[in-house]
């Protein structure tokens, strides 16, 4: 479908004035093809793909920048499940080496991060697997861009408990090794977690991908709210279709710079994930959005139904623009990365549950929020339990990103910096549910699971 002159003239305006850019470029490798029985060999294979590959990344986008006048905020590096590659170099201190050969690369090249050190453990956990948790805490405190993921369960094969009981401990180690517990904010749990996910912690090169593929991820909330003010009195029906409307040119920007960005890689293009991501940056903001429907404040009754409203018409105006949407797509709702919801979750408006219940309609899930530091392992395990199992009974990707902050307390302020943002620490239910995490086992799938 060519491009009309209005089309371009009204993407260029929201480029100029409603904060659209191309939030991330981010580039999947398989690694496979580099492992060696001589693990100098293997980290020296590692180190220079990701190097040679990375370097082109940079280069083209910044070319591509020039050319369109489309910010590239993000040039991101992604690789197989880093477990499937080491389980004949299992050993804690092999597995460090390897997340610094991989930091190291990301850092000569130029990327900002490089995730895939994770596991796909939906089923049960492999030595391999069982050795990566066992030194993220290091891994993660230790290295710069590099970012972690597990995925411990989908909507056919249940959710790992066994796998999620870990994460707490994991996660407490993590933060006392690095400051403000910024190490955790690398690691993400999923389940239903995808393969061409452009957007970190959570970016992996699944191993249903080719050698390479190109995914874009773009965002948009500063143009989906400019559009929202100026229908402030139309029906939910009319706001749907103009947030639809503005959605598709959105998406065919951001396929636009992909499709040429993966020719001139020669490289396939993957997808586009049409993700409205946010920025602390005002005008900025998934909340803003939210308030600019009608709600004094996201968290406030009613939230709910604006932000399906929200999610349903970036998906169908995604869905019109583009056949090769996938990763995410939708909307994110993370704490410390939206001043809308920082200045929510401070005003008294939104807490953890309503926060849950939120993602019950939104991508993603729980991200970006910070807890106090003497939160227990067994509630850190079972909020992240809550949530995933809202992904698995309702067969959409959920996923958590949890800050324990050692020496903070409810009410108090985190400052991550960058796009990390400010996390205002919220305050967690005192209640116990540790008889119940320690059954451990397995979630069963759901009965969708036999539909086969």
């Amino acid at each position: 479908m060519p491009f009309e002159v209005e089309e371009i003239y009204e993407t260029a305006s929201m480029i100029l004035r409603q904060h659209l850019d191309i939030r991330t470029t981010t580039l999947g490798l398989n690694l496979k093809d580099c492992i060696d029985s001589d693990f100098g060999v293997f980290r020296k294979n590692v180190y220079d793909k990701v190097c040679s590959h990375a370097e082109r990344l940079i280069a083209e986008s910044a070319r591509l920048e020039r050319k369109y006048g489309i910010p590239v905020v993000n040039k991101r590096i992604a690789v197989t499940p880093v477990s499937l590659i080491m389980e004949t170099h299992c050993e804690p201190e092999k597995f460090l080496e390897m997340a610094q050969t991989l930091d190291a690369a990301a850092r000569d090249a130029g990327v900002d991060f490089i995730g895939g050190f994770g596991a796909l453990v939906q089923k049960g956990l492999t030595r391999a697997d069982s050795m990566l948790i066992e030194v993220l805490p290091d891994v993660l405190s230790q290295t710069e861009r590099v970012c972690s993921f597990l995925n411990v369960g989908s909507f056919v094969s249940g959710m790992n408990l066994d796998a999620v009981n870990r994460i707490g401990p994991m996660l407490k180690q993590t933060a006392a090794k690095s400051e403000n517990a910024v190490g955790c904010a690398k690691f993400v749990v999923f389940v239903n977690a995808p393969e061409d996910n452009p957007f970190m912690a959570g970016a992996f090169h699944g191993v249903g991908e080719a050698d390479a593929a190109l995914n874009i991820g773009i965002s948009g909330p500063g143009v989906v709210r400019s559009v929202v003010e100026q229908n402030r009195d139309c029906d939910l029906t009319r706001l749907s279709e103009v947030i639809k409307r503005t959605v598709f040119k959105i998406t065919r920007a951001g396929e636009l710079i992909g499709r040429e960005l993966a020719r001139s890689l020669d490289i396939g293009f993957g997808i586009v994930d049409i993700s409205l991501a946010s920025t602390t940056a005002r005008g900025d903001s998934v909340a803003g959005v939210i308030e600019a429907f009608g709600i004094e404040k996201i968290g406030a009754h009613g939230s709910t139904l604006a932000l399906a409203l929200l999610m349903n018409a970036v998906k169908k105006g995604g869905a019109m623009a583009s056949g090769n949407v996938g990763g995410l797509s939708g909307t994110f709702i993370p704490i410390s990365e939206d001043s809308g919801m920082i200045d929510a979750v401070c005003a008294g408006a939104l807490g953890l549950d309503k926060l849950e219940a939120l993602t019950a309609v939104c991508s993603v899930g729980l991200d970006m929020f910070a807890v106090p530091g003497n939160t227990p392992e067994e509630t850190l395990c079972a909020i992240i339990a809550d949530e995933l199992a809202i992904g698995m009974i309702n067969n959409k990707t959920t996923a958590v990103r949890v800050i324990p902050v050692p020496g903070k307390k409810a009410g108090d302020l985190v400052q991550f910096g960058g796009l990390l943002g400010t996390a205002p620490v919220m305050h967690v239910n005192g209640f116990s549910s540790r008889d119940f995490l320690k059954r451990g086992g397995r979630l069963p799938a759901s009965v969708t699971s036999m539909r086969n």
